[in-house]
């Protein structure tokens, strides 16, 4: 059984769109250097970044990966996969690291993406290494200080979504709440109303009676003594 991912907000869907051009514009970025560099790797370079752009694009777009977790791990991988190639080709790449962050942090457990984002930290600071020939402080801090970044941003704004989706319920509770207390309140109203012409009606009829009741003991008073009336 998969589970489905949360739904977006306006403001998460807002967001999600300015990740998705990210992506694609940083995947775009090493191809158009390859293409203007013409280095080694050049061609490679070119069909890799075509190749992630492509599986980021068909990723975003099909709606089985909001739908299943499970299929959103898959196209994560394939998506990984093509950037890890990516760095090896080009240290261009490695500016895809930081999106990446950020989708490993909201499409996996919490605790996986935590990892995810460790394994890929490394993996960015190896790929510098090599493309560098040393290990040198910018290339540990720069993708280190990113995957840092990274989490406190998402793990604040999930923060933020969590409390935002308590006041709503919340909301949702009070309204429900006011909307009964009206519909007691009506009933209430209701049912005074009918109680008071109920004894309006009541102390009519009693009072109509009682002065039938004096009359006829009035007139059986009378009547005896005169008979014509």
């Amino acid at each position: 059984m998969t589970t489905a991912l949360p739904a977006l907000t306006p403001t998460a869907r807002v967001l999600a769109w300015c990740l998705h051009l990210l992506v694609a514009g940083l995947f775009a970025l090493a191809g158009l250097r390859a293409v203007a560099t013409g280095g080694p790797h050049a061609a490679a370079v070119i069909a890799v970044a075509a190749a992630g752009l492509l599986a980021y694009a068909g990723g975003a777009l099909l709606p089985g990966v909001r739908r299943s977790r499970r299929i959103a791990g898959w196209w994560l991988a394939a998506v990984t996969a093509l950037w890890l190639a990516l760095t090896a080709l080009t240290v261009d790449g490695l500016w895809v690291a930081f999106p990446l962050y950020v989708l490993q942090l909201h499409l996996l457990p919490r605790r996986a993406g935590a990892v995810a984002v460790g394994v890929t930290a490394v993996a960015a600071i190896a790929a510098f290494a090599a493309h560098r020939e040393a290990v040198t402080v910018p290339g540990v801090v720069g993708p280190a200080l990113g995957a840092a970044v990274a989490v406190a941003v998402v793990r604040g704004y999930q923060a933020l979504h969590r409390e935002s989706e308590r006041r709503r319920r919340l909301i949702e509770e009070l309204t429900a709440t006011r909307a009964d207390l009206a519909r007691a309140q009506h009933d209430a109203g209701v049912a005074a109303e009918r109680e008071r012409l109920a004894r309006e009606i009541h102390d009519t009829l009693a009072q109509g009676l009682t002065s039938i009741q004096l009359l006829l003991r009035a007139a059986e008073r009378v009547l005896p003594d005169r008979p014509e009336t």
